[in-house]
């Protein structure tokens, strides 16, 4: 772990937590549609298979923020492992096969990255952490809804957040989003 980092770490399993995950070096890997498109079907997979409870979520360029918790009988930090690492294979898989234009730069970064990581073996996209915050009263969870629908606002993507694919502030504003969440 890096200097000035705090360990979070996922203590309650069934917990409701606001997640922070973001890419190696914040290297903004997210600009292509098709990657965000990876990360919406590996949710969709662990909402179906492996027990993610989704209730509100953004894809931003080089991070992503969920606020989610796992069904009875499973772990929220095996999900999240899970998906992270399937998540890196297929996004290598992406850059190294589909006409990426930065494929060269992102390949060495992300193998500069994978070496100074004693876990992997060759790449890594991302940061070992999740910074996992349980979420633990409604204005709490108010509050970090709001910063996830706004963060594409504030980054000045869209004027407004329900406007933004790559986010539940669609269903929010009554809309259907791109993912099933469930609401609070």
């Amino acid at each position: 772990m890096s200097k000035g980092f705090t360990s979070y770490k996922i203590e309650d399993q069934e917990a409701l937590y606001f997640l922070t995950f973001s890419t190696v070096g914040w290297v903004d890997l997210f600009t292509r549609r098709k990657y965000k498109d990876v990360l919406i079907e590996s949710l969709k997979y662990c909402q179906e298979e492996k027990g993610l409870e989704l209730y509100c979520w953004v894809i931003m360029s080089n991070h992503v923020h969920l606020i989610a918790r796992a069904k009875e009988g499973f772990r929220l930090s095996d999900i999240l492992r899970d998906f992270k690492k399937f998540t890196s294979k297929k996004i290598i898989k992406e850059i190294e096969e589909q006409g990426e234009s930065r494929r060269e730069w992102l390949l060495r970064l992300l193998a500069y990255y994978g070496k100074i990581n004693k876990k992997n073996s060759q790449y890594q996209v991302w940061r070992n952490d999740n910074h996992p915050i349980v979420l633990y009263s409604a204005n709490v969870i108010d509050q970090k809804m709001n910063y996830i629908h706004n963060n594409p606002v504030e980054e000045g993507i869209v004027e407004n957040a329900e406007y933004y694919l790559y986010s539940s502030a669609k269903d929010y504003a009554g809309g259907k989003g791109l993912l099933d969440i469930l609401f609070f």
